[in-house]
């Protein structure tokens, strides 16, 4: 029994869902649209505000998929209503970052600034020197683009110095003198 599958998701005021022939799932918001293509065993209906997705049987394969399904759909409303938010903080002395017309511009230690483009579709600012905040309507694209950033340095246990996450927390570890006596 897939419990997320089974599971209804509202669609709240300003949100229009439309489904097309071949399972095309198209949400229009006050954000954005999105479109995708789900799989043709899922059966996707709209009714009073609510989208409901339901599986023909129940093989292994297709209880995956119902909740997968669900899943994404719901990422989908909830991004074209509210949108997505990941901050990241630049910890490290000298560590700094700025937004360059198209480019994502970071100073982490290296001998070179890195620098990386802003996917189309993403809102990324800099709202201080330490802080990266990547928004956008599509969760899937936000994450990535945040873990994109993220793998340029990412935090060590030491010093606990590299890119992390906003409530990300870092284990430290001892150093090699806190062993000696």
């Amino acid at each position: 029994m897939s419990r997320i599958g089974n599971k209804l998701i509202t669609i709240p005021a300003g949100v229009t869902v439309d489904v097309a022939a071949g399972n095309e799932v198209t949400v229009k918001g006050p954000k954005g649209t999105l479109t995708r293509t789900f799989s043709p065993l899922m059966d996707i209906q709209v009714e009073n505000n609510e989208v409901t997705v339901k599986r023909p049987n129940d093989e292994k394969h297709t209880k995956q998929l119902h909740g997968t399904t669900r899943a994404l759909l719901h990422n989908m409303v909830v991004g074209v209503s509210d949108g997505f938010v990941k901050e990241l903080e630049l910890v490290g002395i000298g560590f700094r970052t700025a937004i360059k017309g198209n480019k994502l511009t970071m100073n982490v230690g290296y001998s070179h600034p890195v620098e990386i483009d802003v996917v189309d579709g993403l809102e990324v600012t800099c709202p201080s020197a330490t802080t990266i905040k990547v928004a956008g309507i599509d969760k899937q694209q936000v994450g990535e683009f945040a873990a994109n950033v993220r793998s340029v340095r990412k935090p060590e246990p030491y010093k606990g110095k590299g890119i992390r996450y906003k409530d990300e927390v870092v284990r430290r570890k001892e150093g090699k003198t806190a062993g000696k006596k």
